[in-house]
């Protein structure tokens, strides 16, 4: 599964610039005015995954496959924009199809760059975006509830949806996100038909200038209360560090990054913060021709975790050879694994765990 994250936030707080340096291409302008981002950039981007590695050359993997992440640059967002203020609610509508919303907000001081409210003030950035989300999931579910109550009558799935849409409607109406109702497991895939904004998690991303990369400021700690108030994530980052290490080779990245006292660039952290969110996590299919992460959900069974790979492979799912990742760098790969009786045989019950290291056996 690929995850998709949307990136969102106020003109010039530094969202094209973390575009760029994530994506590592220059693909989306980074400029000093509102706007410059007029088509949402869309980024591929290989999820950092250092256990690839060892898997790899312990198998003598001829090829690395990691895991992907999208990354959507969004046009920066203004007040009013839920009413079609700056570029409107045209970008509103590429968020809807992501599975997350990393809010960029400014948490530096830089009289070179200006700011679209005049000052830094990352909360109320913050606020702002968050204010005309909510406005632009009203407008949506405010024009649903004639037509809805007419088929509900007569329609349960109309009278199911219905019901969603008003619990929704009375968290934005008392100005909370859709993502604080509380929302049972039966009813999450009609709450996620809704396509609502502000149901999608949030993922608080400070950038911050280039002496506070390592720990913060008082800008960015406002902003990591704020995420632990809002059950969030947040993550504090650089722009202008990650833009600049990802002109580095990989070889010099490291000496780069301990002058700054970091021990990972921004990227790392970012979708570590990401997965935590989204409760994913990785399993790995391993062998000459190559070593491969796959993205699932916390909780995900075996069958499931391989219709990731195969629709065909779930549906004739026989069992799963698994062995631990701990064990199969400690036992120098799969035969010494089975040999000390480290490999498993998983049945159509078994619950996958982040590092398993799986083969499916099924039926054609």
């Amino acid at each position: 599964m690929a995850l998709k994250v949307a990136i969102v936030g106020l003109p010039n707080v530094g969202k094209s610039t973390l575009f760029n340096a994530l994506t590592q291409t220059a693909s989306a302008q980074a400029a000093n005015y509102p706007f410059c981002t007029i088509e949402p950039n869309t980024g591929d981007v290989a999820v950092p995954e250092p256990r690839l590695e060892e898997l790899a050359k312990i198998a003598g993997s001829k090829e690395i496959i990691p895991s992907r992440i999208n990354f959507v640059d969004i046009a920066g967002l203004v007040r009013g924009a839920s009413k079609g203020e700056g570029l409107g609610n045209q970008f509103l509508a590429n968020i809807r199809d992501c599975d997350a919303v990393a809010f960029v907000a400014r948490c530096f001081e830089d009289g070179d760059i200006t700011h679209v409210e005049g000052r830094i003030d990352p909360i109320a950035d913050l606020e702002i975006i968050e204010t005309e989300l909510m406005l632009a999931d009203l407008e949506s579910l405010e024009k649903r509830v004639p037509n809805l109550e007419k088929r509900a009558r007569q329609d349960k799935d109309s009278a199911e949806t219905l019901r969603l849409v008003k619990v929704a409607l009375e968290q934005l109406n008392a100005g909370r996100p859709a993502r604080a109702a509380q929302i049972s497991m039966e009813d999450y895939k009609a709450w996620h038909m809704l396509q609502l904004l502000t149901s999608l998690p949030a993922l608080y991303v400070c950038n911050v200038d280039e002496a506070s990369a390592d720990k913060g400021n008082a800008f960015s700690d406002l902003v990591a209360e704020r995420a632990k108030r809002d059950n969030a994530k947040s993550v504090v980052i650089s722009a202008q560090i990650e833009s600049e290490i990802a002109l580095l080779d990989p070889a010099e990245r490291t000496d780069f990054l301990e002058t700054l006292g970091l021990h990972e660039p921004g990227l790392n952290r970012l979708i570590r913060e990401a997965y935590s969110l989204l409760g994913l996590q990785s399993y790995f299919t391993v062998g000459p021709k190559e070593a491969r992460a796959w993205t699932i959900e916390i909780g995900t069974t075996a069958p499931q975790a391989a219709g990731v790979i195969h629709n065909d492979f779930e549906k004739g799912f026989i069992r799963a050879e698994t062995i631990a990742f701990d064990d199969f760098i400690a036992l120098g790969g799969e035969h010494g694994a089975k040999e000390a009786g480290k490999m498993r045989s998983e049945g159509k019950e078994y619950i996958v765990k982040d590092g398993d290291v799986m083969h499916f056996r099924f039926n054609v």
